[in-house]
């Protein structure tokens, strides 16, 4: 605890745990949450939650609730004042959204759920298990600077019942089910923690500590260039967007190499800490939330976490590229000239298009020191990403077209959703011509194809004839709810590379390799 007068600063912490099966427990010492979709819930029988409800709850009572419930898109209907309570989730779901209700579900936990120790069963198929654990972890935010007078601590229990083929499955979760979980709570909250904490409290500096904390955890020790050993090593897009600020920016890297490895995977953040637009600067109302701007390399931090706790049985590198887009005597002006690790020149035009600079110096030194074969790179990278594909959705653009279909249904089966935007270079990437420079860094018509104009920035600094897998994930909507951070992109690069892990539950619902098209012959 932190004392600051009369008040108190605490850590508000709600810890999350994972059970098994259905505990035993009295509703009005232990309130308890029921979600799942209607035509699930009627599936169950009392003696199936009797645990949970008894003393308070009676078998008639618990099925006359559920003929109350008429979810359009949700309801709920409380079985024992407010402290037993039965939600459904939306009935029907279109194919772009996630079967799991993700969003419904964090939804109905962050309203019924209390500051005490509670339970939260979710009644669901076993392939929207995933989905709907790191759904419901989302509701329970870390960062918080609120006083108190006293400490507040609860734990939240997570606890399951399955459906198969329209009746409640004998399947137990497995350690290895429990310690996947546990792995993917720690990484979404971690994630989100570093999104809503403000550049007062999360500038480049604490970015780089929490780092090491992962790799302490980890046993990994990161390398940190930062500062004017940037400039000196020729990373002049990170150099050049934070070398205003006063905490110098930074590009680090953790390295996680097995044995027996086939494929090197670099997992490339933007980390923007703060993004004043630099002197093409921000308006009062479009600056506040540029907190956010790292929610990139806050996702990727996270995923590295878990990917290795799990046994991630490949190469598997994370790169952060930090900076505070900030206003001094000594920022980059429009008209500047930055060479960037690429060896590429960019003509600034706009100090406002910061992100594609710190990601193309992060995506060429995945491609020319780690020698990565699969490069990601996932960036709160444009507003446009908003109009593109909506506040749920994060753009996916990609040069495979069997990973930008993983991706997608690695998004639904995650919870953090994709739509694919297109992939043009040929006729997008003219938008960017300079006469005095390779490149300029922002388009000259912005109302073409902007984000995917904004991702292949990034990609022409490996190289459009790059022989390897390049995915651009654009998540600047999805990456907060209102005034909280989601924690997103954590469970899509777990569940994209699931397959690579030593987790069944992961494996489960990672996508498969595609089929190949099946050639069409045409007759005249």
């Amino acid at each position: 605890m932190k004392t600051c007068g009369f008040f108190a600063f605490v850590d508000m912490v709600t810890k999350v745990k994972f059970n098994k099966t259905l505990t035993k427990t009295d509703p009005q010492q232990h309130p308890v949450l029921i979600i799942g979709q209607l035509r699930h819930l009627s599936i169950l029988q009392f003696d199936h939650v009797r645990c949970k409800l008894e003393p308070r709850v009676t078998e008639e009572t618990f099925k006359s609730a559920l003929t109350c419930l008429h979810p359009s898109p949700t309801d709920y209907c409380p079985l024992f004042l407010d402290v037993a309570t039965i939600a459904a989730l939306p009935t029907k779901t279109s194919r772009h959204n996630t079967p799991s209700r993700a969003h419904s579900v964090t939804a109905l936990v962050k309203t019924h759920a209390m500051t005490v120790t509670e339970s939260i069963v979710i009644v669901c198929n076993k392939s929207d298990l995933y989905a709907s654990a790191c759904a419901a972890v989302r509701a329970f935010p870390l960062f918080s600077l609120k006083t108190v007078t006293a400490d507040i601590s609860s734990t939240v229990n997570i606890e399951f019942i399955l459906i198969e083929n329209d009746s409640v499955s004998d399947y137990q979760l497995t350690d290895n089910d429990i310690e996947c979980l546990e792995n993917a709570e720690h990484a979404i909250r971690l994630t989100a923690k570093i999104v809503d904490a403000p550049c007062s409290h999360m500038d480049v500096s604490h970015f780089i500590n929490e780092i090491q904390k992962i790799g302490n955890l980890l046993g990994i020790s990161p390398l940190i260039i930062s500062g004017e050993e940037l400039k000196e090593r020729g990373f002049g897009g990170i150099y050049g967007v934070g070398k205003a600020a006063v905490v110098p920016p930074a590009l680090v890297v953790l390295s996680y190499e097995p044995a027996a490895a086939t494929d090197t995977i670099a997992l490339v953040g933007k980390g923007i800490v703060y993004d004043t637009g630099g002197l093409s600067i921000k308006g009062k109302t479009a600056m506040p939330g540029m907190k956010r701007d790292c929610g990139g390399a806050a996702a990727i931090l996270g995923a590295f976490y878990a990917f290795v706790k799990s046994g991630f049985n490949q190469n598997l590198h994370a790169v952060f590229c930090l900076a505070e887009n900030s206003v001094a005597g000594n920022a980059t002006r429009p008209d500047d000239i930055h060479t960037l690790y690429s060896g590429k020149t960019v003509e600034i035009n706009n100090t406002d298009a910061e992100g594609r600079l710190v990601l193309a110096d992060g995506v060429a030194y995945a491609r020319k020191d780690l020698k990565a074969n699969i490069i990601v790179d996932m960036a709160t990278l444009t507003g446009a990403q908003g109009i593109a594909t909506g506040k749920y959705h994060g753009a996916v653009l990609t040069n495979d077209e069997e990973w930008e279909i993983r991706s997608v249904e690695a998004g639904r089966a995650s919870g953090d959703l994709l739509a694919p935007i297109v992939y043009c270079p040929e006729l997008h990437f003219s938008e960017y011509t300079s006469a005095v420079a390779d490149m300029k860094n922002s388009v000259s018509d912005r109302s073409n194809a902007l984000s995917s104009c904004a991702g292949l920035f990034i990609g022409s600094h490996i190289g459009f004839d790059f022989p390897g897998i390049w995915i651009h994930f654009d998540m600047a909507y999805p990456v907060h709810c209102g005034e909280r951070a989601t924690g997103y992109g954590v469970s899509l690069l777990c569940t994209l590379f699931g397959n690579e892990t030593q987790c069944d539950l992961l494996r489960s619902i990672a996508p498969k390799k595609c089929e190949p098209p099946v050639k069409k012959i045409c007759r005249g």
